[in-house]
C-alpha cells in the first residue's frame, strides 16, 4: 500500500453482467463497512473504461463486488494483474475455473469431492428433445446467482421453452432431491454449514426476493454430513486455487446418508451484504460485517 494516512478502496461494482442489480447492493454495503473501518473509498461501476478509471483514481486495493461473468470469471482479475493492483478474492485462473461449472466439476472428481452427473449440449438440442432422461436441470455453465435454471421433471413429455437469452451451450444435470446446504471458506477454514430453505428450487428470486428463503444456520443435520460439507469445501477451495473467500453449495438427499450429497458448484464472488450467507456465516463466527470486509482489504495481492 501507499503511504496515504488511510489506505485508498476501490469498490468495482455493478458492472454488465445478469447480476448486475445483486453487485450494485453488495459493493454498496462493503463499501459502507470499508468507510466504518476508515478506508477512503471510491465506488466505481464497472464499465469498458474500467481499466483507465482504475489508472485514474490509483487505489491501493481494488475490492471486487462484482458477479457473474467479467467480473467473476478471470476477466477483471486479468485487467488488474496487469496494472499491478492488489486485490481481493480469487485470481485469474480460480476464477475461471469455478465459473466454468463444468471444467470445476472435473476438478471435483480429481479431488475425490462427490458431484451430480452432467453433460454439455448445444441449446438446439436441448430445446428439440430430452438429452438425459427426467429429472434434470437446465442451466448456463458459466454464470452466478441461478441465473437461468430449469427443472425438467419426472414424466415431462419433453424441454422446456428455452429462452434466446440462454447461452448457446448449456449444463444439463441430473436432479438431486433434497436440501440446499452451503459453506463459506475464509483462507483455508471452513465456518459453518448453513440450510436454505425455499418453496421451490434455490434459484435467482428465491436468493434475492424478501422471503424468497430462509437460512438455518447452524444446519440442522447430522454430524458426518455437517464434516462432510466442511472438508469438502475446503478441498473445493484449495483444489480450484481459490483466494479470500468461496462459497461451495451442496445438494443432499437426506434419504441416502453421505450418498446423497453432492457438491454442486463453489462461489468466488459470493454476494456481500450484511444477510448474505457468507457475511452470516462469519457472524455466527464472531466477525462483524466490517471486520470481514476489513479482513478481505488486508487479504488482497496481486499474483493470485
Amino acid at each position: 500500500m501507499s503511504s496515504r494516512t488511510s489506505p485508498k478502496v476501490v469498490v468495482l461494482l455493478g458492472g454488465p453482467s445478469a447480476e448486475r442489480e445483486v453487485s450494485l447492493s453488495t459493493g454498496q454495503e462493503c463499501a459502507a463497512a470499508l468507510r466504518v473501518k476508515g478506508y477512503d473509498v471510491v465506488e466505481l461501476d464497472a464499465g469498458p473504461d474500467v481499466a483507465a478509471r482504475l489508472v485514474e483514481i490509483y487505489p491501493d486495493v481494488v475490492f471486487n463486488a462484482l458477479h457473474g461473468r467479467w467480473g467473476e470469471d478471470g476477466c477483471v482479475q486479468g485487467i488488474l494483474e496487469w496494472l499491478k493492483i492488489p486485490y481481493t478474492h480469487s485470481g485469474v485462473l480460480a476464477s475461471a475455473l469455478a465459473m466454468d461449472k463444468e471444467r470445476a466439476k472435473a476438478v471435483y472428481r480429481q479431488a475425490g469431492i462427490p458431484v451430480v452427473e452432467s453433460q454439455l449440449s448445444a441449446r438446439k438440442d436441448v430445446a428439440r428433445a430430452h438429452v438425459m432422461p427426467p429429472p434434470y436441470v437446465i442451466k448456463p455453465n458459466n454464470e452466478g446467482s441461478s441465473v437461468g435454471i430449469y427443472i425438467v421433471p419426472e414424466g415431462a413429455n419433453g424441454p422446456p421453452m428455452i429462452a434466446e437469452n440462454m447461452p448457446e451451450t448449456l449444463m444439463i444435470e441430473a436432479y438431486v432431491p433434497g436440501r440446499e446446504l452451503t459453506v463459506s471458506v475464509m483462507e483455508d477454514r471452513a465456518l459453518c454449514v448453513t440450510e436454505i430453505v425455499t418453496d421451490g428450487w434455490y434459484d435467482y428470486h428465491a436468493k434475492y426476493a424478501p422471503g424468497g428463503s430462509r437460512h438455518i444456520i447452524p444446519a440442522d443435520i447430522p454430524v458426518d454430513i455437517t464434516d462432510a460439507c466442511l472438508r469438502h469445501s475446503v478441498t473445493a477451495h484449495t483444489a480450484l486455487g481459490c483466494k479470500g473467500v468461496s462459497r461451495t453449495d451442496f445438494r443432499w438427499d437426506d434419504s441416502k446418508g453421505l450418498d446423497g450429497l453432492f457438491a454442486l458448484e463453489s462461489n468466488t464472488q459470493p454476494g456481500m451484504t450484511p444477510t448474505s450467507l457468507v457475511p452470516e456465516q462469519a457472524q455466527h463466527c464472531g466477525m462483524s460485517f466490517p471486520d470481514l470486509c476489513d479482513w478481505l482489504v488486508k487479504d488482497a495481492s496481486c499474483d493470485r
